[in-house]
C-alpha cells in the first residue's frame, strides 16, 4: 500500500541504497552455478517492509557471479513519480545487486534470510539467467506495479512459470477456505496498528473476496511455502522444485510493542475530549464551533481521499464501504454551521447523519467489507456531536422565531 499503498508497498525503497551492477552482461554459467529463491523476513520499523521481500540469487564462483535479481526497485526520477504513485500507476523495475551487500543490509535489520536452491539442470539454470538478464535490459526492466497482483514477490513464480511453462505444479496446501487478501495482510500488521488502520480504511471490498491460491504469493512467505511443495516435470519424471533450503540468517527474537497511541486508544481519547467539550457546551449553552470544524474536517478529508482513491486511481480502493462513515459532504457543510440562512438545513443534515450513524452501528457486522474496529469510538464521537449540533441549531431557530 501501504495514497494507499500506501503505502503499503514502498516495499524495498531500501534497495535503492544498494549499488546495482550496471555492467551485467550475458554469461555462460559453469557447472558450479546455483540459483536460489531468497525469502527475506519482515521488518516492523516501517509499514512497507512489514511484509518481507523475495529475490533471486545467482551464484557462479568460476565466473565470479554473485548477483541478486530483485523486482522491488523504483526510480524517484521517473516522470511524474509522485502523481503516478498517488494514482497507483507507479513503474517498478528489476534491479541487480551484489549479494553480500544485499544480504548484509537485511541482516543489519534482523530480518531472516532463507534461500531455496532450485533443482535445475545446467541448461535450465542457463535459461533462468538468460531470462533475467534479458529482463534487466533498460527497455525490459520496468513493469506496472500492483501491491497484490504484480509485485516483487508474485514476480518470482510468474517468471518461473514463463521459463518452464506447464512444468511446475504447486500443491497450495497452505491455503485456507474463506481467507481474503485483507486477512493475509492483517497477519503481517500486528505491530503496525496505524498501517493496518490506513490499509483497512483506504482499500475497498476488492480485497475481501476469497483469495485464489496463486494470490497468496503476493507475500514472500507464501512464495516460500509454494516452492517447498512444488514439483518440476522433467521428461516423464516429476522432481521437487527445491533441492535444498539454507537458512542464511535466523532473526533474533525481539520485544515488539504497539505503544499506547494505537488507533483504537487514540479515538477513545478523542471521544472523551469531544465529550468534555460537549458537556461544557451544554452547561454554558454555547457551542464550541472549533470542535466541530476539527472533527468533521478530519473525517471529511478522509472521505474525499476515499473518493479520489475510488474514482481516480488504480489502487484496490473501489467499492469502499468506509464511505458509509466518511461522508464527503462533511466538507464543506461543517463550515456553514454559523450561517443563519443555512441553520435549518444544517440542523436537518446533522440530525439525519446522527441517525444514520446509529443505524450504521447496528449493521456494523453485517457490512460485506469489514470495517476497522478502531472506527467505532470515532463514529460514536460523531453521533454525540451530530445530535448536539442539531440540538443547538434547533434551539437557535426557535429563539429567532419568537
Amino acid at each position: 500500500m501501504k495514497s494507499t499503498t500506501l503505502l503499503i508497498y514502498l516495499l524495498l525503497t531500501l534497495v535503492l541504497i544498494i549499488p546495482s551492477i550496471s555492467n551485467a552482461q550475458q554469461v555462460s554459467l559453469s557447472n558450479q552455478a546455483e540459483i536460489s529463491v531468497m525469502t527475506l523476513g519482515p521488518y516492523q520499523e516501517e509499514i512497507y517492509s512489514a511484509f518481507g521481500h523475495t529475490a533471486i540469487h545467482v551464484k557462479d564462483p568460476l565466473n565470479r557471479v554473485d548477483w541478486v535479481f530483485n523486482y522491488g526497485v523504483f526510480d524517484f526520477d521517473q516522470e511524474n513519480f509522485f502523481w503516478n504513485f498517488a494514482r497507483g500507476k507507479l513503474l517498478y523495475q528489476l534491479g541487480l545487486s551484489d549479494y553480500t551487500r544485499f544480504v548484509n543490509h537485511y541482516i543489519s535489520e534482523n530480518r531472516y534470510v532463507i534461500e531455496q536452491y532450485l533443482n535445475l539442470s545446467h541448461q535450465e539454470k542457463q535459461q533462468v539467467v538468460d531470462f533475467l538478464l534479458n529482463n534487466y535490459k533498460p527497455e525490459n526492466r520496468e513493469y506496472n506495479y500492483n501491491y497484490v497482483y504484480d509485485n516483487c514477490s508474485s514476480k518470482v513464480p510468474e517468471i518461473l512459470n514463463k521459463i518452464f511453462p506447464g512444468r511446475i505444479t504447486y500443491s497450495h496446501y497452505y491455503t485456507k477456505e474463506g481467507t481474503t487478501v485483507r486477512d493475509l495482510m492483517d497477519d503481517y500488521l500486528a505491530y503496525q496498528p496505524w498501517g493496518d488502520w490506513i490499509i483497512d480504511v483506504g482499500l475497498g471490498s476488492q480485497i475481501d473476496s476469497e483469495a485464489a491460491p496463486e494470490t497468496y504469493m503476493f507475500l514472500p512467505d507464501y512464495v516460500k511455502l509454494a516452492l517447498d511443495s512444488a514439483s518440476l516435470s522433467k521428461d516423464s519424471l516429476s522432481v521437487p522444485l527445491v533441492e535444498r533450503t539454507d537458512v542464511v540468517y535466523q532473526s533474533k527474537p525481539e520485544d515488539l510493542t504497539n505503544g499506547i497511541f494505537t488507533p483504537f486508544n487514540t479515538f477513545i481519547l478523542v471521544f472523551f475530549i469531544v465529550g468534555f467539550f460537549t458537556n461544557r457546551d451544554f452547561k454554558r449553552e454555547k457551542r464550541s464551533h472549533w470542535v466541530d470544524v476539527v472533527l468533521f474536517t478530519f473525517v471529511g478529508i478522509l472521505a474525499w481521499w476515499l473518493v479520489f482513491l475510488w474514482a481516480a486511481t488504480d489502487h484496490l480502493s473501489k467499492e469502499n464501504m468506509n464511505i458509509f462513515w466518511a461522508i464527503p459532504l462533511h466538507i464543506p457543510l461543517v463550515y456553514f454551521l454559523n450561517m443563519k440562512k443555512l441553520r435549518k438545513f444544517s440542523m436537518i443534515y446533522f440530525q439525519l447523519v446522527g441517525v444514520w450513524y446509529l443505524i450504521l452501528l447496528l449493521i456494523w457486522e453485517a457490512i460485506p467489507q469489514p470495517l476497522h474496529n478502531a472506527l467505532l469510538p470515532l463514529v460514536i464521537t460523531m453521533i454525540l456531536r451530530c445530535f448536539y449540533i442539531a440540538f443547538d441549531l434547533r434551539k437557535k431557530l426557535k429563539a429567532t422565531t419568537k
